[in-house]
């Protein structure tokens, strides 16, 4: 299988193209005034971690140069360090990838306000039309959103974003409930910590052996789904309608629930429902009220000491089976797992 790397079109050269097999992987991490910092630093240290263990696997893959690069010669992290990259402009050529860490800011008007006419997009659509393969996450991936490379592709943001990415870029076909999504030449990742995620995608797709190397290196677990960190309250409060069913919800948890009698007493059709909590939370109604359930499940499991099977008739089931099956498909875990973990809170 030949390396999935190949070098770029050089800058400035009017289209002419190298496309031989370089000896190693050129990365190129963007760094902008108010980046996450640990989401900068954390792609940097897993490339080189695996660097450094590049000898302890059978046919040792080539290695990754790893260089920040920005815009101007002093970028200002959004924890106030400074970062003095390798000016874009200066490049010799376009990298085999460019990552888009993600922005220090937390609400998703900031983000967007941020993206909007940043001088990086010019650079992302530049690389990415010559060849260069792109990664983002978290608040990065509305970055490659704001390109425009992402229209008609599949993407992850942080699960909590959801709703602000769809309504700002309707045109991506977001999944929030992955950890890493890959389209064509495109990459991205969920949270905040996904960083590593996303770091461990480009090793595993260089070297899986050492992918794997690195990561028990670095003792990083295996989650695959944001599913279970997503919290049903936070997202429906982006939407009127959304908090009015969400509200309607919890105050029959206990009862059977079906769609028509919801849209009835919130006072609109069951499409209207329907093409809501699709547009805001990425989901079927039925798949919201799942959620609600689990969330609520959740919370009993880790702070009270009620049965399972207590419990199960607390959030609308039968019976504990039905509830374990559901916590296997939704949460990809057990019972006994969310009653053993840290205690939640309810918002």
């Amino acid at each position: 299988m030949s390396p999935p790397y190949v070098s770029k079109r050089l800058i400035g050269s009017g289209g002419a193209a190298t496309l031989s097999i370089v000896s190693d992987v050129d990365v190129a991490v963007l760094a902008v005034d108010g980046c996450f910092d640990s989401g900068l630093s954390a792609v940097v240290d897993v490339l080189a971690t695996a660097n450094a263990l590049r000898g302890e696997v059978s046919a040792p893959p080539t290695a990754f140069t790893v260089t920040i690069v920005g815009l101007k010669k002093h970028v200002r992290t959004g924890n106030g360090l400074t970062v003095n990259p390798v000016l874009a402009r200066k490049m010799a050529q376009f990298p085999d990838l460019l990552v888009t860490p993600a922005l220090g800011v937390k609400t998703p008007k900031e983000i967007v306000d941020t993206v909007r006419g940043h001088a990086a997009l010019d650079f992302i659509r530049d690389s990415h039309v010559n060849g260069t393969e792109l990664a983002g996450a978290c608040t990065g991936t509305f970055f490659l959103a704001e390109s425009g490379v992402l229209d008609g592709r599949l993407a992850t943001t942080s699960w909590w974003l959801g709703p602000a990415f769809r309504s700002q870029y309707p045109a991506v076909l977001l999944d929030a409930t992955r950890i890493i999504a890959r389209d064509d030449r495109i990459t991205t990742a969920g949270a905040a910590f996904a960083h590593i995620d996303l770091a461990l995608s480009i090793v595993q797709r260089h070297s899986p052996s050492l992918a794997d190397l690195t990561a028990r290196y670095l003792v990083i677990g295996d989650h695959p789904s944001q599913a279970a960190f997503a919290m049903p309250t936070l997202l429906a409060r982006t939407d009127p309608t959304m908090a009015e069913f969400e509200q309607w919800v919890r105050q029959r948890l206990s009862e059977p629930l079906q769609i028509a009698a919801a849209a009835r007493d919130l006072g609109i059709s069951e499409r209207t429902l329907q093409r809501t909590t699709a547009s805001v939370v990425g989901m079927s109604p039925l798949h919201f009220i799942q959620q609600v359930r689990l969330d609520e499940a959740t919370f009993l499991l880790r702070d009270t000491s009620m049965s399972a099977t207590a419990i199960a008739a607390a959030v609308g089931y039968r019976n504990a089976g039905t509830l374990r099956a559901l916590v296997r498909k939704r949460r990809n875990s057990t019972l006994g797992a969310l009653r053993a973990g840290r205690p939640s809170v309810r918002l």
